[in-house]
Parts: C-alpha cells; sequence; structure tokens
C-alpha cells in the first residue's frame, strides 16, 4: 500500500441500491456508509437505469464525505451484465440497458448465430440481458444509428471511473462476468465484439487494480476532495473474493450475497461445468478463472419475506424441523440451479418467525447446491447481508459439512474495491465459525430428496 494512502472512498453500484463507503485501509473497515436506493426508469427506448439520480446521490455524499473525512483514493464497484455506449462528447449515446428488461429475447435467434460457444468463453445462455453480449445486440439492432453514435463502450465500473477521470477502459472482472465477449482462458477479446461491429470500439481491458486516471479537477473544486487517484474499477463480486485471495490460502469458496448469490471456488475439486444450471467461469481481480455459479437469493429472500422483518426464534426453528417445513425451488425461476422450477412448501409456515427460518435453510440449500456444481472445497466465506443470517449460516456449514464463516463488514464488496489501492490483506479479528448440525444435516439430506423427486 501505498504510504499516502490510507483511506478509500468507494462507490458502490448495487443492483437494488448505490452506495458509497469510506474504507480505512489500516483498520480494515468501513468508517462512513451512506445508501440510496436505485430506480429503473420503464424508457424510451428500454427501461434503463437513472444515473442521474445515481450520480446526484454519489455527487452529493461524495460533498458530505470528504467534509467529515480524509479521503486519498478512490475505487468502483458495481453489478454485472452492464455497459455504457459513450459518445465522442462523453454523454450516454444511449441509455444504459436494465439487464432484467425481456427485449433481448426478442433478437434472440439473430444474436444465437454469433455468440461464442460456451467452451470459448464460460459464459452460460441466459435469459432477458443477463449476457452483456445480448444487451450489445439488442441496443444495436433496435437503434440503427446506435453504433454510429458510439466512441466507446465501457463496462459499468469504468462508466462511472470515466465519469471521475474522463479515461475509458473495461476491466477484467466484469469481462469475465457471463458477458460473451471475453476469452478467459486466453485472457483476450472473445470473437463477438467484431461480430457486433464493436472491436475498436470497445474499451481496453485493465486489470482493476491499475490507476484508471486522477480525479477531475472540476469534482475536485466541486467536492473538496484532492488530485487523488482513481483505480479501474471491479465487479462486485470479485470484490468480495478480493480480501480472501490476498489473505487465505486455497482451497475455500467464497459466496457473496445481495440481489445475486454468487458462489466461486479457488483451489477447488476438478469439476465439468453445467452452463444448463447457470454456472459459469468468472474472472478474478488477477485475470484469473474461477468456476462460479449464481442464483437471484436476494430477490428470492424479498419475495418471500413480502416487506416482513420478523427474525425468527429458537422455538421457530425447532417447530420448522419437528413438521418438516421445506420451501423448494425456484422462487425466482429464470435462473439459477433449477431454472424453470416452481417453487413450494412441503409444509406451510405458521407464521413470519418460522418464513424466515425455512427461507434462510432453502437460500443455504440452494447456495450449498452452486458450491457442489463448481467443485467447492474448504471453508466457505459469506459476504454481504446473508452473513448476519443465522438460520442461512448453521444450514450451509450442515448441508455442506464444512465451516462457514461469516463476514463482519456492514459492505461485503467495499473491503476489497478498497483494496484495489493495497497490495496486502486486511488486518481483521479472529474468524467466527459456524460448523455442521447433524439435525439440520438430516434435514437437507430430505430436502435434497424432494428436489430430486
Amino acid at each position: 500500500m501505498s504510504a499516502q494512502v490510507k483511506t478509500v472512498a468507494v462507490i458502490d453500484i448495487g443492483k437494488t441500491n448505490t452506495k458509497l463507503a469510506l474504507v480505512n485501509l489500516l483498520r480494515g473497515e468501513e468508517v462512513a456508509v451512506e445508501t440510496a436506493p436505485n430506480c429503473v426508469l420503464q424508457g424510451p427506448p428500454w427501461p434503463h437505469f437513472d444515473t442521474g439520480a445515481q450520480w446526484a446521490f454519489l455527487s452529493a455524499a461524495m460533498g458530505r464525505l470528504a467534509t467529515a473525512h480524509r479521503i486519498d483514493a478512490i475505487a468502483v464497484t458495481t453489478h454485472g451484465a452492464c455497459a455504457a455506449f459513450l459518445a465522442a462528447d462523453g454523454t450516454l449515446a444511449a441509455p444504459v440497458m436494465d439487464y432484467e428488461f425481456t427485449g433481448p429475447e426478442k433478437t434472440r435467434a439473430d444474436y444465437d448465430r454469433i455468440r461464442p460457444p460456451f467452451a470459448e468463453t464460460g459464459s452460460p445462455a441466459l435469459p432477458m440481458g443477463l449476457n452483456l453480449g445480448a444487451q450489445l445486440h439488442h441496443a444495436l439492432t433496435a437503434d440503427p444509428g446506435l453504433a454510429a453514435r458510439t466512441a466507446h463502450v465501457v463496462t459499468w465500473p469504468q462508466y462511472w471511473g470515466f465519469r471521475l477521470t474522463g479515461h475509458v477502459a473495461c476491466d477484467l472482472s466484469s469481462l469475465g462476468c457471463h458477458t460473451d465477449l471475453w476469452n478467459p482462458a486466453q485472457g483476450r477479446w472473445s470473437s463477438l465484439p467484431a461480430a457486433l461491429g464493436l472491436a475498436g470500439k470497445m474499451a481496453p481491458p485493465r486489470r482493476p487494480d491499475e490507476v484508471l486516471g486522477t480525479l477531475s479537477p472540476a469534482l475536485q473544486a466541486e467536492w473538496g476532495v484532492g488530485p487523488v487517484p482513481v483505480a479501474v474499477g471491479i465487479h462486485d463480486s470479485n470484490a468480495s473474493l478480493l480480501p480472501h485471495l490476498r489473505g487465505r490460502a486455497a482451497p475455500f469458496a467464497v459466496v457473496s450475497t445481495g440481489t445475486w448469490v454468487i458462489c466461486m471456488a479457488i483451489g477447488g475439486k476438478p469439476v465439468t461445468l453445467d452452463p444448463t444450471r447457470d454456472t459459469l467461469i468468472n474472472v478474478d481481480a488477477r485475470g484469473l478463472p474461477v468456476p462460479s455459479a449464481r442464483f437471484m437469493g436476494g430477490r428470492e429472500h424479498d419475495l418471500i419475506r413480502a416487506g416482513s422483518t420478523a427474525p425468527g426464534t429458537p422455538s421457530d426453528a425447532a417447530a420448522v424441523l419437528e413438521q418438516g417445513v421445506m420451501l423448494l425451488p425456484a422462487v425466482v425461476s429464470e435462473s439459477g440451479p433449477f431454472a424453470g422450477r416452481s417453487h413450494r412448501w412441503t409444509a406451510a409456515p405458521q407464521g413470519e418467525g418460522e418464513t424466515a427460518v425455512a427461507l434462510g435453510h432453502y437460500l443455504a440449500l440452494m447456495t450449498s447446491e452452486c458450491l457442489g456444481l463448481i467443485g467447492a472445497d474448504g471453508p466457505i466465506l459469506v459476504e454481504g447481508p446473508f452473513s448476519a443470517n443465522p438460520w442461512f449460516l448453521a444450514m450451509l456449514a450442515s448441508a455442506c459439512g464444512r465451516d462457514v464463516i461469516p463476514s463482519r463488514a456492514r459492505t461485503g464488496t467495499a473491503l476489497g474495491a478498497a483494496l484495489l489501492f493495497s497490495p496486502a490483506a486486511p488486518t481483521t479479528a479472529p474468524d467466527t465459525v459456524t460448523r455442521p448440525d447433524p439435525r439440520l444435516a438430516a434435514h437437507a439430506r430430505v430436502w435434497r430428496q424432494a428436489v430430486a423427486a
């Protein structure tokens, strides 16, 4: 770590919320966090992210942060499956498409004729706009003048980096996030950018930990921040992975939770990935391939809870086991290891507390399934909101038969993004470990039998 970089302001653009966190690298913790909900505008020309509202929140929050704290550097982390078309004057050549827009399905047949195979990209065919290449193809098809208006295409972290510095790039971890655009085995573009007519317009690929540029003079003056460096930026699940790559010996697995639950295996058992079960090859901050699997766990959680905040009690947990209350997949049927299935309860939970417990079990069992598909081995490290869910942690340890270690960070991605400015592992307190419980392991076996049936 540079002697000058002690605190990093991290812009974290999730699917559900936009966050600004200040990370103290010396202590390895966040010292300030602000969040705001994201909004998707329905169009025209397609559902898109409200970049104006996101920037207004970030700009105001950055000014408040700079008033109260020293800022030595800025890093950006975002969700995947997102990119921006930039015009020559730096404005958006088109709105930034929401990856849940179903429009790309209408042009899917044409896209599939140019889409590279899984063996080339490690990227499974996904619905909606979850393959970034499908988004780009649909946008170029729906707006015939877009290609001519576009000077650069940048991945999502680098859109914000461009607004901070004026420099363009794509980062390797975002390109390796089921985009169809990258060949992770060879570390180069796939055949798709050329097929889309974008070979000369894709911004250059760079490592997330390189410096993209310096904060622009206009923003320095507006926010009261000095000429600080801005990192290239990183995909959020890979930000969660980075502290563990720096500080832990393989094998281990990282489960990054949020709107998506992303499971990543480091040094695991050799397996053949099955793209029909939402497995894929991610690319980590070093540019190396990482077997991964995922499902929309945070969205499933919110759909089942329907606004309830009842935490569940030990008596609720006992009742769930005694009555065999189980939720079977899938709550969100468009993705994940059981795509195409409709969820059902084996027995109806009695009250919100039992629902909370059984839902925590379900999310853990889905996570366990993902970990098995990618050959994960060793301890399981949980980042993000589910790291505070005791029912999730207990069932995950029991279903996998391995120790589970929850993160204590308030935002699971912020520390990893800040570590783009540090070559060292963070200093952390001793791990709190959740270990397998035989009663829950038996419950997991019954769940798996029900799913197989």
